[in-house]
């Protein structure tokens, strides 16, 4: 706070500096026409007329150089307020309070700009999401009324895919208005790792195999993928909410086995962190991995990735939403996620920051 200030302090000085330097200019070019009139007894009322003169052309030229950049300003700001956040303004490397403000204006419209382009990327892929499974559907059930299929196992199986992927999609949708409305608490407590993240993988097993018996439906279908769990030491606590961790591992797992390889190894690493009951995970996979320009993107709602077929067999690619709720979550907790190198495959590394310091 108090660099803050002194740098406020430092930047007002610079208008300051300019409107006093004006006055001192004037000053001197009045004094030294009033010393050239009595060194040459010119008349009083030229070099007051003169001097007049002089001043009103500094002065001109300085407020040219403070309201020309205030006008440029209001009409990018107007712009601004009509919907239109491709315009900047001019001057913003200047050192002083409207190079500032200048740039304050251009970060106001860059991050308007990004919202504005965020938000329509947002309707037009929940459109493209619930469109598909709603178009399957409803082509299922025109075949059975039309006669053209009977109403048999399989093909209510078919509607119940496509019902079940509409109602995750949903469901997602409403984590993430929860989300983005902050009425989601945190309630961490105490767990020792090995036996929750056991939980959380055996999960992770039974869904997948109860999902590709029955309709083929979930977050996916592979039951080809090992699940390898790693934490060391075995007695390890941590202090997290529980419920929201297992959002995380369950997401960041659905994405390594849709990305993995057939007969392809999904390792979930534990460690201690370096805070009091904190957490360092990794979840690693063996697939083709994630290039190193689309690895700021890979937690943004409905991105997919950029690499060529992502996904595993028998895999509907998702939704596009899973990653995204993983760093809403770690992000909760005041942690970290991302994406780290690797030798082979992906590896998403996470940071639980555990018991909260109190501060002194």
């Amino acid at each position: 706070m108090t660099s803050l200030r002194s740098r406020l302090r430092s930047v007002s000085i610079s208008i300051k500096t300019k409107l006093g330097t004006l006055v001192v200019v004037s000053v001197f070019i009045t004094t030294g026409l009033l010393m050239v009139a009595l060194r040459t007894e010119t008349e009083l009322r030229f070099i007051t007329v003169f001097s007049v003169i002089a001043t009103l052309l500094i002065t001109q030229f300085v407020a040219h150089g403070l309201t020309a950049p205030l006008d440029e300003m209001n009409t990018v700001a107007k712009s601004i307020s009509h919907g239109d956040y491709t315009r900047r303004v001019r001057g913003a490397g200047r050192r002083d309070e409207l190079g500032d403000l200048a740039s304050t204006i251009n970060r106001m419209a860059d991050d308007l700009e990004a919202v504005d382009r965020h938000r329509k990327e947002l309707v037009a892929n929940v459109s493209h999401e619930l469109r598909t499974p709603i178009a399957a559907l409803r082509a299922v059930l025109e075949n059975v009324v039309d006669g053209v299929s009977a109403a048999d196992p399989e093909t209510m199986r078919t509607a119940l895919k496509q019902t079940e992927r509409l109602g995750r999609l949903v469901e997602t949708l409403l984590d993430l208005s929860r989300l983005d409305n902050g009425v989601v608490p945190l309630r961490s407590r105490r767990f020792e790792v090995w036996p929750y993240l056991s939980g959380v993988l055996k999960e992770a097993n039974l869904a997948a195999a109860q999902r590709g018996l029955s309709s083929g439906s979930g977050s996916h279908t592979r039951t080809d993928v090992h699940l390898h769990l790693d934490v060391s030491p075995p007695e390890l606590t941590a202090h997290a909410d529980s419920e929201r961790l297992h959002q995380v591992v369950a997401n960041l797992i659905d994405n390594a086995v849709k990305h993995s390889p057939p007969h392809g190894r999904v390792t979930v690493r534990a460690r201690r962190g370096r805070q009091p009951e904190s957490l360092d995970l990794e979840v690693v996979d063996e697939g083709p991995g994630i290039p190193e320009s689309e690895r700021h993107k890979v937690f943004e709602r409905f991105n997919r990735g950029g690499v060529a077929s992502p996904h595993g067999p028998d895999s509907d690619g998702g939704t596009g939403l899973g990653l995204a709720i993983a760093r809403w979550a770690v992000d909760l907790h005041g942690g970290r996620i991302g994406v780290a190198e690797s030798a082979r495959g992906c590896r998403i590394q996470v940071t639980l920051p555990g018991i909260p310091q109190p501060r002194g």
